[in-house]
């Protein structure tokens, strides 16, 4: 099972945006020791493709397979982690 991970934030990242990517990171890492594949993707919310795709208007954002999951909050390992777990 492949899981992709997109942390959509500002450019260069704030500090909430660069944390959130730090703990979608970690989070990858706990699944991938288990054997499953995670693919973190970090976007940049005013990119022209992002906000077409996603439209969002808070940041961090965290989408996963192509949702848009958390909007505006910085997200911690272990709600990353169960996120991505619902997703299998």
């Amino acid at each position: 099972m492949n899981i992709k991970v997109e942390v959509i934030g500002v450019s260069p990242p704030c500090p909430r945006c660069k944390k959130t990517e730090e703990n979608a990171k970690k989070a990858a890492a706990k699944l991938e020791a288990e054997g499953i594949k995670v693919e973190i993707a970090k976007l940049d919310v005013t990119a022209k493709e992002t906000i077409s795709k996603y439209g969002v208007v808070a940041t961090p954002a965290i989408a996963i397979n192509g949702v848009v999951k958390i909007m505006g909050k910085e997200l911690d390992a272990g709600v990353i982690e169960r996120l991505l777990r619902k997703e299998l």
